[in-house]
C-alpha cells in the first residue's frame, strides 16, 4: 500500500479539563502576559549589576588616576622645561661674587631668557637644610651658588654659545638644563598611563566574563519560555535581540551608580585636599598630584567608561545567547 492510500489518523477534540475543586490554576510568572523574557529584577540580575558597578568603579578610578598623573606630569613638564640652571662651584682663586654677576649678566644676554635670578649666599645655603639640617655653620663648607634662569614661553633658546661663554669667563660654572629630569617624569608618566589603560582592560574582560555566565544562568532558567518562543515562530535573532535589550539596560544601570561612585569619591578627595592645602601635608600632596582633582576630560572619560560598560553588557550578552541557541538548537 502507497503512503497516499495509507488511513489518516483522526484528530479529536479533547475538552480541556477543569482542576479541582473549581480553583483556577494561574500561569507561572515567567509565562504570564506582559512579562518580561528576561526578568533583570531578580536575585541574579540585581548580583550581576552589583558587580557591574564595582567593576566600573575600579575601571574609573584607574581611568582617573592615569588622567591625573598625565595633568600632574604635563604641568611638572612644563615648569622644569621654563627653567635652567646655572651652578657655580667654590674656587679660592677667585671671587665668588664676581663670577655670579658676570654668569648673571651671560645669561641674561641670551636669547630666549626671560628672567636670571641668582641666589644669595644665605638662600644657597638655606637650600641644604632639608639635607643636613638647621643650625649649621656653613662657613667652612663651599657651598655652591645657584642662578635660576626662566626661559620666555614657545621659545627653546640654544644653550651652546651660553655654555662656551661660562667656560671661558667663569671657570667652574655649569648649565643644567633639567633634560635628564623631563625624561624621567615622562617615562614614569607613560608607564602610569601605560599600567591604567591596562587594568581598564582587565576590568572589562571581567566584565564580560561575568555577563556571559549571568546570561548562560538565565537562559538556563528560562529554557521552557525560550522553548515556547521558538514554537510560536520566533528565531534565535527576536530572543538574542530580547536579551541584549535587557542586559544593556541592566549593564547600564550597573555602570552608573560604579561611574558616580568614582565621581564622587574623587570630588570628596579634592575637597579633602583643599582644605588640608596650609598644612605641610597638604603642600606634598599638592606638589605631587596638584589639587587632586581632575579635568573635564577625567569626567569624559569616566562616563566614556560607565557606557562601554554597558555596551559590552549588551553585546557580549547577544553573543552568548546566540552561541547558546546553537549549540542546544
Amino acid at each position: 500500500m502507497s503512503r497516499m492510500n495509507a488511513p489518516q489518523p483522526r484528530l479529536r477534540k479533547v475538552a480541556p479539563q477543569k482542576p479541582q475543586g473549581g480553583e483556577k490554576r494561574s500561569l507561572p510568572a515567567s509565562l504570564s502576559r506582559n512579562a518580561p523574557l528576561v526578568p533583570v529584577d531578580s536575585a541574579g540580575g540585581q548580583a550581576l549589576a552589583a558587580v557591574i558597578a564595582i567593576l566600573t568603579f575600579l575601571a574609573a578610578l584607574c581611568a582617573g588616576g592615569a588622567e591625573l598623573v598625565a595633568t600632574s606630569s604635563a604641568q611638572w613638564r612644563s615648569e622644569i622645561a621654563r627653567e635652567v640652571t646655572i651652578q657655580i662651584r667654590p674656587n679660592p682663586q677667585r671671587s665668588m661674587e664676581d663670577d655670579v654677576a658676570r654668569a648673571t649678566v651671560l645669561a641674561r644676554q641670551t636669547p630666549g631668557v626671560e628672567e636670571a635670578q641668582p641666589f644669595t649666599k644665605e638662600e644657597s645655603e638655606r637650600l641644604l637644610e632639608p639635607w643636613l639640617g638647621t643650625g649649621l655653620d656653613f662657613k667652612d663648607l663651599p657651598v655652591p651658588r645657584l642662578i635660576v634662569i626662566k626661559l620666555s614661553e614657545d621659545v627653546r633658546p640654544d644653550f651652546g654659545p651660553l655654555r662656551q661663554s661660562l667656560q671661558r669667563d667663569v671657570p667652574g660654572a655649569s648649565l643644567d638644563d633639567h633634560a635628564l629630569w623631563v625624561s624621567r617624569l615622562s617615562t614614569m608618566a607613560n608607564t602610569i598611563i601605560a599600567t591604567g589603560i591596562f587594568l581598564v582592560t582587565l576590568v572589562l574582560v571581567a566584565a564580560g566574563l561575568a555577563v556571559i555566565f549571568a546570561t548562560r544562568g538565565a537562559m538556563a532558567g528560562n529554557k521552557e519560555v525560550v522553548d515556547i518562543l521558538h514554537f510560536v515562530g520566533a528565531n534565535d535573532d527576536f530572543i538574542a535581540k530580547e536579551f541584549q535589550r535587557r542586559f544593556f539596560k541592566l549593564g547600564l544601570r550597573g555602570s552608573a551608580i560604579g561611574a558616580g561612585a568614582a565621581l564622587v569619591l574623587t570630588i570628596v578627595l579634592g575637597l579633602i585636599t583643599r582644605s588640608w592645602r596650609a598644612s605641610p601635608a597638604g603642600d606634598q600632596i599638592e606638589a605631587l598630584f596638584g589639587a587632586f582633582s581632575i579635568s573635564w576630560t577625567g569626567y569624559l572619560v569616566v562616563i566614556l567608561i560607565a557606557l562601554l560598560v554597558a555596551l559590552i553588557t549588551g553585546i557580549v550578552s547577544r553573543l552568548t545567547v546566540r552561541r547558546f541557541l546553537n549549540d542546544n538548537g
